[in-house]
């Protein structure tokens, strides 16, 4: 019996409910994007909660990608390369802030670093405070974004053949160089893809960083929370934010699409190039 005939008695059944899921998912955003004209798209542009929100959004989640990177990768690489129960314990405390609801994770930095609390009473010595500032911005998204890189990088040096690695080492490579020259760039389309998701994920940060860093117009007001502010005055106002951070996401979906096939490309040109 051929697979066509197999999947025939489904396929009207399964096709009706794959079209309810996509139209649950696609509608939405639809309406979204309907749902403002070119001027009011202008008018939330030049609303005093747009610029700042967006400037700290874009500040904030591109140094907590920056960090995430520089901190992530060595983990990742260990993650991937050790076989021993440490790692795989290691690997499920990373992966927790995944699964722990955002608010709760708010409330865990504050029990953290409020103020006579477990790191912030001896922070406070030093006349340092992070609940309420950018610092706890950055913080929550730090938490809340990294498991996705790490996850997604860890993945991507699996697949990194080891054998290359020690052929790397024999011609006289340090194990600093193989890495950087050999692994990385094997890895790099699932780095970017870990880079995105964490980037997108601390770009739509909300629980956490209200808990933690509050709702400061100018200070630690994300975009989220404008939109949030918005919401309580003027509604198109909202969606006209709205639709900017899915915008953003949007292109960081495409570039999701083209990253593997456009660095296969370039790789296949460089092994190609006499």
């Amino acid at each position: 019996m051929s697979n066509t005939s197999l999947r025939a008695p489904a396929r009207p059944a399964g096709a009706l409910l794959a079209g309810v899921l996509v139209l649950l998912l696609t509608v939405p955003l639809l309406g979204l994007a309907v749902s403002a004209s070119p001027a009011e798209l202008r008018a939330g542009a030049a609303s005093p909660l747009f610029a700042p929100a967006l400037w700290l959004s874009l500040r904030t989640t591109l140094m907590s990608l920056g960090v995430i990177v520089v901190t992530g990768t060595p983990l990742a690489w260990w993650l991937a390369t050790s076989k021993g129960r440490s790692a795989r314990v290691i690997e499920v405390l990373v992966d927790l802030p995944i699964v722990i609801p955002p608010a709760v994770v708010g409330v865990a930095l504050l029990q953290t670093f409020g103020r006579q609390r477990l790191l912030g009473a001896g922070l406070s010595e030093f006349g340092i405070g992070i609940p309420f500032t950018e610092r706890a911005v950055l913080l929550a998204q730090i938490v809340v974004s990294a498991p996705f890189y790490v996850q997604a990088a860890a993945n991507a040096f699996r697949r990194v053949d080891l054998d290359v690695l020690i052929v790397a080492r024999t011609l006289g490579a340090s194990p600093d160089v193989a890495f950087f020259r050999v692994a990385v760039p094997i890895a790099l389309p699932g780095l970017v893809v870990g880079m995105s998701l964490a980037w997108a994920r601390a770009l739509g940060e909300f629980g956490a960083t209200l808990l933690f860093a509050g709702n400061l117009s100018g200070r630690t007001q994300t975009m989220p929370l404008a939109i949030l502010t918005a919401l309580e005055s003027d509604v198109q106002l909202a969606v006209v934010f709205s639709l900017v951070l899915a915008a953003m996401g949007g292109l960081v979906l495409v570039g999701l699409r083209l990253a593997p096939s456009a660095w296969a490309s370039f790789a296949g040109g460089r092994i190609s190039r006499p």
